[in-house]
């Protein structure tokens, strides 16, 4: 009797901390980064448009990446981001979009995230800023020095990204929004049929 006590009050305990680190892991997902009381940079608004429909306001880090928001507010402005899909987009890690070559809603689905923008690509600025729900981060290739044009929008923590990719921003709003998106399919979270897309994306400042 004694002995299955002993084996019941172990299995509670295990019970009872692996359910604590499981939520421990919840939580680190849905952490959300806090963007400084004294962020004074632009915003950038995107007007989504597809299975979701609203707003996203995103608080632009230049104090992080001064080049890199300097490239997306350039961009924003000249209206190269408008009418540009969400082409990959993988349940619980992120939505990317900002192909302003091949983006277009009306091109062709299989150049979708091709591309980039008319301008150089960008050296990395890496910062101290970890990867959480609502944190944009710039799309790249294999070089750290290749972002362009591209972005990505966090769904959850990803710390595997840490220091490997130039933090950019931190929404504000739209979290419904952003949670609505059409999902991709696949490891590589591929879009088939009609995308979501960003119909337009303006800068306040």
């Amino acid at each position: 009797m004694r002995d299955r006590l002993i084996f019941v009050g172990l299995f509670a305990l295990g019970f009872a901390i692996l359910g604590g680190y499981w939520l421990n892991i919840s939580s680190m997902a849905n952490a959300q980064t806090e963007v400084p009381s004294d962020h004074s940079g632009p915003v950038m608004i995107i007007a989504v448009e597809g299975q979701a429909n609203g707003e996203i306001r995103i608080a632009l880090r230049d104090d992080l990446a001064p080049a890199h928001v300097e490239r997306i507010v350039t961009l924003a402005e000249r209206g190269d981001y408008d009418g540009v899909v969400f082409h990959r987009v993988i349940d619980g890690f992120m939505a990317q979009t900002g192909d302003v070559a091949h983006g277009s809603i009306d091109g062709n689905p299989r150049r979708w995230g091709t591309g980039g923008s008319d301008l150089p690509d960008l050296q990395a600025e890496f910062s101290g800023q970890s990867f959480e729900r609502g944190v944009v981060g710039m799309a790249r290739s294999q070089s750290p020095d290749s972002a362009n044009s591209q972005f990505f929008i966090m769904f959850s923590a990803a710390p595997h990204l840490n220091g490997q990719y130039t933090v950019v921003g931190q929404m504000l709003e739209g979290y419904e929004v952003l949670d609505a998106i059409k999902l991709g399919t696949g490891a590589n979270g591929a879009i088939m049929g009609t995308p979501d897309r960003m119909a337009r994306v303006t800068i306040e400042r």
